[in-house]
């Protein structure tokens, strides 16, 4: 079979952006030249491994296999050709990452920006998105999320821990009150995430016992950390969020902090890549430089 390493990466990056146009962009080539080494690795192999349609490609089931364990090999001989260099070598080559919006734009993303500065051989695909996006469909090295984990095959790396405060608004502070106890939590609207259920547990400490579970009935459901916050601020409830999404309105006194004694369960910072012998050097290099860089938040 007559197909080039082009081919292949050319193949994986359809499939992970959906259309030929955006993967021509991120290959920083034309669109012919990808749409002819898609159609020659296809020809080499006598199978088609995409379906065209006019909203994009999407692969067949015989390409979703071939892409799975095409990108795993490609990972695999990179990493290969990374650790031939020494650590005082530069690091050089894409990374493709993908981490929930608001503790890019406020956290993660600083971060990221000085960790590119200092290795200027990186070129770096950052995909802000609250999901969680799926790593091997969506073809990333890395992926960043806050909060308990599920279980899965991914490896996880522990970053550092978000601490989280109740708030509301000095508004609905004045008008409705503030419960004096956990257990007055529930008599009050709530501002929910969109990815846990619409009746939510706020999880706590106890005090020399066991974790307390409030059941919280949603008001209001976002997908966004800074649109709860901003929720919060119209005065439509009480929400349990990172602090560091909370500081700003917290120091110049729009939101004020509910049961500030209690102790709500912090969220986990992890990095999470595929299992493989070795992670790529890029990776392993980025990942301790944001424990580094990541710890109480």
């Amino acid at each position: 079979m007559a197909y080039a390493l082009d081919d292949i990466e050319a193949f994986l990056r359809v499939v992970e952006t959906g259309s030929i146009s955006a993967a021509a962009r991120r290959l920083q080539r034309t669109k012919s030249v990808v749409s002819k080494r898609v159609s020659a690795l296809e020809t080499a192999f006598g199978v088609r491994l995409l379906h065209r349609s006019a909203r994009g490609m999407t692969a067949t089931d015989a390409g979703r296999d071939f892409y799975r364990r095409a990108r795993a090999a490609l990972a695999e001989l990179d990493a290969a050709g990374e650790d031939l260099a020494t650590d005082e070598q530069a690091l050089r080559g894409s990374l493709r990452i993908t981490a929930p919006m608001s503790f890019s734009t406020l956290i993660l993303g600083p971060a990221l920006f000085a960790f590119l500065r200092d290795h200027p051989g990186l070129q770096l695909d950052l995909d802000l998105d609250d999901r969680a996006a799926d790593i091997a469909v969506g073809g990333f090295d890395l992926a960043i999320r806050i909060g308990h984990l599920r279980d899965s095959n991914l490896v996880a790396r522990k970053l550092g821990t978000a601490e989280r405060v109740i708030v509301a608004s000095r508004d609905y502070a004045d008008t409705h009150g503030l419960p004096a106890s956990l257990d007055e939590l529930p008599q009050h609207p709530a501002i929910g995430y969109t990815h846990v259920a619409a009746t939510e547990l706020w999880r706590f400490h106890g005090d020399d016992g066991p974790a307390r579970h409030v059941p919280m009935t949603c008001r209001l459901v976002v997908n966004n950390g800074e649109a709860m916050r901003d929720a919060v601020l119209a005065g439509l409830g009480l929400a349990l969020l990172p602090r560091f999404i909370l500081a700003d309105a917290l120091a110049d006194g729009r939101l004020v902090a509910v049961l500030p004694d209690a102790k709500p369960e912090p969220y986990g910072i992890h990095a999470l890549y595929p299992y493989q012998r070795q992670p790529a050097r890029k990776v392993r290099a980025l990942v301790e430089y944001l424990q580094r860089t990541l710890q109480t938040i």
